[in-house]
């Protein structure tokens, strides 16, 4: 009988530990920010970035939940990748292939883009300045109408190169990348 109780427990506790490990391994897309990917093809070699989209729910983004002049993870959960195999140009920056954690630095008129080599981080977790691979001015506009959702595109441009935009609410900021 106490073998019969002792085995019961086990399988109880197996399960238990199952179903804790299943709800640990949520589903990304039903976040509130869902994940989001963007790549393009610079001559034969590639560029990946991978994302959260947040959405901006009535909220004021750039100058209220995003505030000028101060790092922001370009995205939500955790920190958005930037992935190149083969050598780049971004802007007039030479990245060497490899994997990145980009950030964004906005203000009204002018944006950086932030390329750290410290990867693998949660959220805001910005390493410092002493991590950035470089900072690279990025041009800014307005867009035409609202957009609700964060995004990140990289737009071919027909030389071979692409241009990466990251639009979200009025607000749209761009640099060119170009193969190496």
């Amino acid at each position: 009988m106490r073998r019969i109780l002792t085995l019961g427990f086990g399988l109880l506790l197996c399960g238990a530990i199952g179903s804790i490990a299943r709800a640990g391994q949520q589903d990304k897309s039903a976040r509130p920010s869902p994940p989001a990917e963007t790549s393009c093809n610079l001559s034969g070699k590639s560029l990946t970035i991978d994302y959260s989209s947040p959405r901006a729910k009535g909220r004021k983004i750039f100058g209220g939940i995003v505030p000028y002049g101060k790092v922001w993870r370009a995205g939500a959960n955790e920190s958005t990748t930037f992935v190149t195999i083969g050598d780049i140009t971004v802007g007039d920056t030479l990245v060497p292939a490899g994997n990145y954690t980009i950030f964004a630095v906005p203000n009204e008129d002018k944006w950086q883009l932030v390329i750290s080599k410290k990867t693998g981080e949660w959220g805001t977790a910005y390493q410092g300045p002493e991590n950035d691979l470089a900072r690279i001015d990025m041009k800014v506009s307005k867009l035409p109408s609202h957009v609700e959702n964060f995004t990140i595109t990289l737009d071919g441009n027909g030389s071979g190169g692409c241009t990466l935009h990251m639009d979200w609410e009025t607000t749209s900021a761009s640099v060119k990348i170009s193969p190496k």
